[in-house]
Order: structure tokens, then C-alpha cells, then sequence
């Protein structure tokens, strides 16, 4: 509690700060912001290598299988609902379409933004050197390489050898927490960076300039989600989502200002621990798969977007239309990376495969700060559930 009040306290400094409007005070805090994403960038790539190699290799390939069963089954059903809930809100509000004259003068924004197709993205997925994931942060490679080396050690007839790497990989996972611990011992002073970060941009304008439906679909989609939906699922499995939220609000808040998952993996597995009370097979198992593939807030956005930019193409937006979209924007968000706009340029990768006039997505750029952070913590909340009812349900 008394952790929260302080992070509290330096949300509400740091907004203070940023609305002084000082040039030299924004430079300092965008400088301090970007060293906190940057620290936990750096930690969030070995706490996921090492949570999953560890997981696999202390408790075997067959228990872990039974955890992996339920955090896939949550996990699809949370993001299916994400969608359902996307698609329903976007059919009653029935936003507009765009003038033409807003989406010409967006083809500039989009030009020199990076695209590929969706066949490019599962390739890079696949490692074909073991250093590359590493220096380029792709977790998906990550879980990969972690999945193979773990379930390899876990097939290794008990050794002194095995023993000892398996020993030195949990004492490296030891060291990493001492360091994940320190820096949230920090953190307060990053939270008053990013808060005055944010409450700058917005007293600037840069975030201000909204296109109203689509806007609220995409936020109220995620807000129904975060409120309504998850929550019903933690009670339909006899859990207290005012309890779950309130113990794992350190993590979620963290979400919120990092706009990544991953970067916030260190302190969500650290919350989920030690507040929330969950088993460290569990937590250190669940968390980081999810982080990869548990992305309700990301399939509410593919579909939303999609829907709008197809709308703008006079493409006829019918009932087996939007079901199509919401099982490719389902499966697209799971294998989406948990990175800052990683959303963002996967559906910029979609509409620029089926012809969808993607200067649309310039426009939508300038709010996208906003709904990524809000996203973001819903992702971070989602994996908080998924990890909670998986531990319930195993215990």
C-alpha cells in the first residue's frame, strides 16, 4: 500500500512538472524516461530466456505442459472476448468515414513508416543465429531458443553436469531479481519522468486532435475489457479482481508508461510473487509466455482499425466480413511482439496486404501514444489474470 501511495505521488508531481512547460525540464525528464524504458529493456530480455529455461528444466517438461495448457486456453479465450467486445462497440457506434482531404495529406506521415507482410514477420520469428535474438530483443526468438534449451535440460539424465548449469542458470535468475528489485526501488523518480513526459505532449497538442468514434470505440472496447470482462473471468473462478488488481496496480501502472509488456515483464513477475502471492513455477512459467502471445488490447485494436481503414476503402463491412476480422486479428495479436507500437505497424502490415488505403494510419498516429499505453496495461492486467486463475486452477 504504502508503494502505491508514493508511485501515486510521483504520478501526480510528474504531471505537475510537465505542464510547467519548461523546454529544459522536458529535455531532462524525456532523458530520464528513456533511461528507465532503456534499464528495463535490458533486464526484460534474460528474465524471460532465464524464467522459461529454469521453469522447464526444475519441473520438467510434463508439469510445465499442464501450465502451458491453461495459460493457452485463457489466454484465447481473453483475447477472443477483446475482439467480440471491439467488434460489437465499432457495429453500435458505426463510425464514419474520414474527408478525403485528411487522408491525402496523411500519406506523408505513413510513407517512410516500416512495412512488411505478415509471412516476413513469422520469418523473422525464426532464429537462424543465437546471438541475433539476443541483440535485437525479438522475444518470440527468445521463447523459442528458451522453449528448445529448457525442455532439453529437462530431457538430460541427472547429471553432475546438469546440475551445475542448472544451478548456475537459477543463481544468474537469483541475481537478476536482486537487480529488478533495486530498480523498483527507483522508480518512483521514473514515474515522475514519464507522467511529465506524457502530461507535456498532451498540453502541447501532439495528442489532442481526435477522430472522435473510432477514438471512443477503441477506448471504451478497452475499457469494457479491463473493467467488465476480465474481471468476470477471474469471478467465474472464484477470485477477488479488486484483491488481483489491487496487489498486481504496481505492474499495470508500469504498463501504462512503458507501453510495453515486455519492458514491464521484470516488475509484473516481481508484483505477481511477491503481492499477489503466486507460485514461482507459475508466475515465472506464465508471465513470460503471455507477454508474448496475450495481447487483448492489441486484437481489439487490429480489428477496430482494420474494420475503420477498410470502411474508408469502401470496402462493405458485413457480419461474415468482421468475424473473418476478428479471428485474423486474434491471431495476429498473438503473435504480435510486446514492444512500443508493435501493434501499430502490424496492422499497418495487414491493410498494406489486402490494398486498404493505409494513410489512414497516419492520422490515427498522432492519438496513438494514448491508446498504446492504455492497451498496454490491459495486456499487463490480462496476463495478471491469466497467470492468477492458472495458479487456481493448478493449486
Amino acid at each position: 500500500m504504502k508503494r502505491t501511495l508514493v508511485w501515486i505521488g510521483a504520478l501526480v508531481v510528474g504531471v505537475i512538472l510537465g505542464l510547467l512547460g519548461l523546454n529544459w525540464l522536458n529535455g531532462l525528464m524525456d532523458f530520464v524516461a528513456t533511461v528507465y524504458t532503456r534499464l528495463f529493456q535490458l533486464l526484460a530480455v534474460p528474465t524471460i530466456v532465464l524464467a522459461v529455461i529454469t521453469t522447464f528444466a526444475t519441473f520438467g517438461s510434463k508439469g510445465s505442459g499442464k501450465i502451458f495448457g491453461h495459460t493457452l486456453i485463457y489466454t484465447l479465450l481473453t483475447t477472443i472476448a477483446a475482439a467480440v467486445v471491439g467488434a460489437v462497440l465499432y457495429v453500435l457506434v458505426a463510425p464514419g468515414n474520414l474527408p478525403v482531404d485528411a487522408i491525402s495529406q496523411a500519406d506523408d506521415v505513413i510513407a517512410n513508416a516500416p512495412q512488411q507482410t505478415y509471412y516476413d514477420h513469422i520469418l523473422s520469428i525464426i532464429p537462424n543465429n543465437i546471438v541475433k535474438p539476443f541483440l535485437e530483443g525479438n522475444v518470440l526468438s527468445l521463447l523459442i531458443l528458451a522453449f528448445a534449451i529448457g525442455i532439453g535440460l529437462s530431457k538430460l539424465p541427472d547429471s553432475e553436469n546438469k546440475a551445475v548449469v542448472v544451478k548456475g542458470l537459477l543463481g544468474l535468475q537469483e541475481l537478476l531479481f536482486l537487480l529488478i528489485r533495486a530498480l523498483i526501488w527507483t522508480l518512483p523518480l521514473g514515474i515522475v519522468a514519464f507522467s511529465a513526459q506524457l502530461s507535456a505532449q498532451v498540453s502541447a497538442g501532439v495528442v489532442v486532435d481526435s477522430i472522435g468514434k473510432y477514438v471512443l470505440v477503441v477506448l471504451g472496447g478497452n475499457v469494457i475489457q479491463f473493467f467488465i470482462i476480465l474481471p468476470l473471468f477471474l469471478l467465474v473462478r472464484k477470485l477477488n479482481p479488486i484483491h488481483v488488481l489491487g496487489r498486481m496496480m504496481p505492474a499495470v501502472l508500469m504498463a501504462l508508461f512503458t507501453k510495453s509488456s515486455a519492458a514491464t515483464l521484470p516488475i509484473t513477475m516481481e508484483t505477481a510473487e511477491n503481492r499477489l502471492g503466486i507460485r514461482k513455477n507459475v508466475a515465472r512459467f506464465v508471465l513470460p509466455i503471455c507477454t508474448t502471445i496475450n495481447m487483448n488490447g492489441c486484437a481489439a485494436f487490429i480489428l477496430v482499425t482494420s474494420l475503420f481503414v477498410m470502411q474508408n476503402g469502401g470496402t462493405p463491412l458485413t457480419w461474415s466480413t468482421i468475424l473473418l476480422w476478428i479471428l485474423v486479428s486474434v491471431v495476429s495479436a498473438i503473435g504480435n511482439a510486446g514492444v512500443p507500437m508493435g501493434c501499430y505497424f502490424l496492422t499497418l502490415s495487414l491493410m498494406s496486404g489486402i490494398g486498404a488505403p493505409v494513410a489512414i494510419l497516419g492520422i490515427i498516429l498522432p492519438i496513438y501514444t494514448i491508446i498504446d499505453m492504455i492497451e498496454t496495461a490491459e495486456n499487463v492486467w490480462s496476463d495478471s489474470c491469466v497467470c492468477a486463475m492458472t495458479d487456481h486452477d493448478l493449486k
